[in-house]
Order: C-alpha cells, then sequence, then structure tokens
C-alpha cells in the first residue's frame, strides 16, 4: 500500500466515510471535499494525518497536502471510495443529506460564497494547464528575444518558438471554450452547449469584408471580444434556458429541439448584446486597475501586496482569475500578478528570519526546510499554515514585507506576466517586454522587508526554543507540533 493511499484511506475515515463525501476535487495544493454533514468530520484526526499541512472549513472542506501531494492523494481518494463497498449511490447520497444540505445552506451559502465557489470550480480544473501552458510560453517568449537580439540564429531557432507556441495556444487561444464547458458544469447547462458557447465568441467565419457591427460603439466585433466575462454570462442565461425549456418540449424530441432553440437564441444574444456588454464590462475593469496602479503607484502597489496573502489564506484569490484573464486577452499582459505575487516574497522573508531567529527550535526548523523551496516558487500555502499562521505576528509581518515588495513593483509600473499560474521565482520566464530584472528587485525587496519586520518585530517568545512553557499562544504550538510531519512524506 503506498503512502498516499494509506493518507487517503486516513481522511476518508476522518472525514466521516464514503457516505459522507458528495463530491471532491483538487486544486494545486488543496484536497477540496463537499460532505453531506459537516458535523461528520473529525477535523482533529485530519490535521494529525501524515502529510496534512493545514485545512479551511467552509462550505467545501479543504484539506492543504501541497503541491504534487495533492494530485496523488486525489487520485487514492477516488480509489478508496470506489473501494468501499458499502458506499451508497448518488441518489442515496441525495436523499440522506438533504435536510442536512438544506440547514447548511442557510448558514454557509451567502450569494457571495456561493459566487466564489462557482468561480474557483469553473477555473481551478484549468490552473494545471496555466502553469505548464504558461512556462512554455515564456521559454518561447526567451527564445524569440533571443532570435530578435542575434544571439540566436533564426533559421535555426524559429521552428522551435513556432512549436512551443502551438502548445501553448492549445489552451489560450481556445480558453473560452474550457471555460464554457465548465461554466455550464456549475450552473446546470449541458457541458458542449456551453462549449459551443464558449467557442461562438471566437467568431469562427466573420472576415473583415462582412464583420458584426458592435451596437454600442458602431465599431466591428472582434474575436473574443467581452472574453471569459461575457462566456460567463452567456452560459449562465444558457442555463436558464435549457431548464425553461424541457418543461415544455417532450421527451421524444428534446435532444433534437431543445439545444438546438437553446443554442440559436443564446447564440444570437451572445454575439449582438452579450459580446458587446461584456466587451464594455472588460474595457472599464482593465481601464480602472491600470489608472489606479497609474496613479496609486507605491501606494497601490503596497495595498495590494499587504492583502493578498489573506486572500490565499482564506482561499478567495481564486476569484481575481477572470481578472487577470481578462488583462492578458486585452493587454498582453497582467500587471496585477507580479504585484500579487510579492506576498509569497513577503512570507519567504519572514520564514527565513524565523529560521534564523529560532534556529533552536528544531521542530519548527524541519517544517520550515520542507515548506520553503515550494515557497521561493511561488506555492504559499505550506508556509502559510505551516509556519507562519500558527505563529500568528510572523503572518502579519509577511504581509507587511509583501506590501514592501508591491510597492516597489507599482514604483516601477508596467510590470506584467504573459501568462498566470505560477508566481515566485517561477514567474521570471513570464515577465512580459524582458522587464523580469525590476521583477527580481521586487522580490528582493520583498524577502528583506518580510525578513527585517519579522527579525525585529514578528519573532513570538515560544518559538524561539522547543519546549518553552509560554501558555500565551497554545495553539500555535499544538499546530506547529502537528505539522511536524510536513517534512515526512518525503
Amino acid at each position: 500500500m503506498s503512502k498516499h493511499h494509506q493518507t487517503a484511506k486516513e481522511l476518508l475515515q476522518a472525514l466521516g466515510g464514503s457516505s459522507n463525501i458528495a463530491n471532491y476535487t483538487h486544486c494545486m495544493t488543496r484536497l477540496r471535499v463537499t460532505p453531506v454533514d459537516h458535523n461528520r468530520i473529525d477535523e482533529a484526526s485530519i490535521k494529525q494525518v501524515k502529510g496534512v499541512v493545514g485545512v479551511v472549513n467552509d462550505d467545501t472542506y479543504q484539506i492543504i497536502l501541497g503541491p504534487g501531494v495533492v494530485t496523488k492523494v486525489a487520485e487514492q481518494f477516488g480509489i478508496v471510495l470506489q473501494e468501499d463497498s458499502a458506499a451508497p449511490s448518488s441518489e442515496d447520497l441525495t436523499s440522506k443529506g438533504t435536510d442536512m444540505k438544506s440547514e447548511l445552506k442557510k448558514k454557509n451559502n451567502t450569494p457571495f460564497k456561493n459566487f466564489l465557489r462557482k468561480v474557483g470550480s469553473i477555473f481551478i480544473p484549468l490552473i494545471p494547464a496555466f502553469v505548464g501552458a504558461g512556462l512554455i510560453a515564456g521559454i518561447a517568449s526567451i527564445l524569440a528575444n533571443s532570435i530578435t537580439a542575434g544571439d540566436l540564429d533564426k533559421d535555426t531557432w524559429q521552428q522551435y518558438v513556432t512549436i512551443l507556441n502551438v502548445i501553448k495556444n492549445a489552451i489560450f487561444s481556445y480558453l473560452v471554450i474550457y471555460v464554457g464547458i465548465n461554466a455550464a458544469k456549475e450552473f446546470g447547462a449541458t457541458p458542449a452547449l456551453g462549449g459551443v458557447i464558449g467557442g461562438i465568441t471566437l467568431l469562427t467565419g466573420v472576415t473583415e469584408e462582412f464583420p458584426i457591427m458592435n451596437i454600442f460603439t458602431d465599431q466591428p466585433l472582434t474575436a473574443g471580444q467581452g472574453g471569459v466575462i461575457g462566456v460567463l454570462i452567456a452560459v449562465w442565461l444558457l442555463s436558464f434556458l435549457e431548464k425553461f425549456l424541457r418543461r415544455f418540449i417532450p421527451d421524444a424530441i428534446d435532444i433534437i429541439v431543445t439545444p438546438t432553440i437553446a443554442l440559436l437564441i443564446v447564440g444570437l444574444l451572445t454575439i449582438f448584446f452579450i459580446m458587446p456588454f461584456a466587451g464594455l464590462i472588460s474595457s472599464n475593469l482593465i481601464g480602472g486597475i491600470d489608472w489606479t496602479l497609474e496613479r496609486g503607484g507605491v501606494f497601490a502597489g503596497f495595498v495590494l501586496g499587504v492583502a493578498f496573502l489573506p486572500l490565499v489564506m482564506l482561499g478567495l484569490h481564486q476569484v481575481l482569475i477572470p481578472i487577470h484573464i481578462e488583462m492578458i486577452n486585452t493587454a498582453g499582459m497582467t500587471i496585477l500578478l507580479p504585484i500579487l505575487a510579492m506576498s509569497g516574497a513577503g512570507q519567504v522573508g519572514a520564514t527565513l528570519a524565523l529560521w534564523v531567529r529560532c534556529r533552536k527550535n528544531k521542530s519548527l526548523v524541519t517544517i520550515i526546510k520542507g515548506a520553503l523551496p515550494v515557497g521561493i516558487l511561488g506555492i504559499g500555502e505550506p508556509l502559510i499554515y505551516g509556519v507562519i499562521l500558527p505563529l500568528g505576528r510572523p503572518f502579519i509581518t509577511a504581509c507587511i514585507g509583501g506590501g514592501i515588495g508591491g510597492a516597489v513593483i507599482g514604483m516601477f509600473g508596467n510590470v506584467g506576466s504573459i501568462a498566470i499560474g505560477p508566481s515566485g521565482l517561477a514567474l521570471i520566464p513570464l515577465i512580459a517586454h524582458g522587464l523580469w530584472l525590476k521583477y527580481i528587485i521586487g522580490l528582493l525587496a520583498g524577502y528583506a522587508g518580510g525578513f527585517i519586520c519579522t527579525y525585529l518585530f514578528g519573532i513570538p517568545k515560544e518559538a524561539i526554543t522547543e519546549g518553552s512553557n509560554n501558555k500565551e499562544v497554545p495553539e500555535a504550538k499544538t499546530k506547529l507540533k502537528l505539522l511536524q510531519q510536513v517534512r515526512k512524506k518525503k
């Protein structure tokens, strides 16, 4: 039995067994489980499972396992569910959990939480593709710049740039289709129809000779206008129309009539109304962000750098993905991502300060050694939940360090990323227009800010030496003890 299979088995047991699992998925660092009844979850046991870095108890129960590990554990989690012969069918789960879910919905399913959850469910499955294709795009960009500068022979290397761009374009050129499919799953529409609606926004077949005019500006529509924002609106309408049609159309002809009418109506609405409207939203949103960063500069960068780490901690940062994508679609880069990435630099600096000041605390140092490498590469949750958050004060000083790095990037201005996914050092190849040196300066400022603030003001006394009897923050010491096993999983 593999260690990941054992981890999955222990997690399933602590989650209340297969009868308590309505659904599950995973992102880059978290196993996200939708339980039938939250009261059946043994959170203390989950925290003691080897490899678990932390948990976020929301409508979707999130278990932080870290990059790489979460993919393997999620795969084994599905196997463990299938192995459980006593697992009830989805119909049984729905019936059994109706009352519990109804009560939970009143407590947790606020409109804002519903919105965040749906946005996350639409875009989180695409993040691995963003990361892989984004890094490939970065390599292609570096090669192209070298060819332009004359460092590489064009006849030899241009073919490799072309091939890498073909791979990258497989997601970025057709992203609206993927988003349409995932949005349809979340909104209750037919996924294939959602993909078609997304594809409509590409305006395939429209030529300059016979353009489609924008009703708001009297200018021709452009392919992809309105981007993912328009797709989300259109697929949301599609879900309502599909459900409405199926109330009246006989089952015998539903497969023919419903998709035809739904695509025709929503397709026309998308082309003539939703794309122009979403285009206005997109241009004003991006314009507002550009204006804020241009006028705010250092101050705006500081505020964004400080605020992003709490968003990551709460799992709310996924709501920014559509904004990043729209900025890339309209300007070729997102100037938000390099600034927000400074929050990770701040916590890396804070963690280094803890390592220096608390080197006698062997258990803390062990956790730092396991979490710091991936933190430097831009995966911050192991550091958040394993190091700085349990200790309290270092979390605050890490945020300040992120703000210092963000202020530096804001001062430079126009430092953007051509794709989303990684941050930290892994973002360097994606920095647009060869401005990677400015990004590195921001990273160093974030490291230094987090280190100095934490070294001077953020070191809890109970963390300096192991086995302290200080009782001011027993919860932090308890969490640190539970998290000692993070390193052992490797």
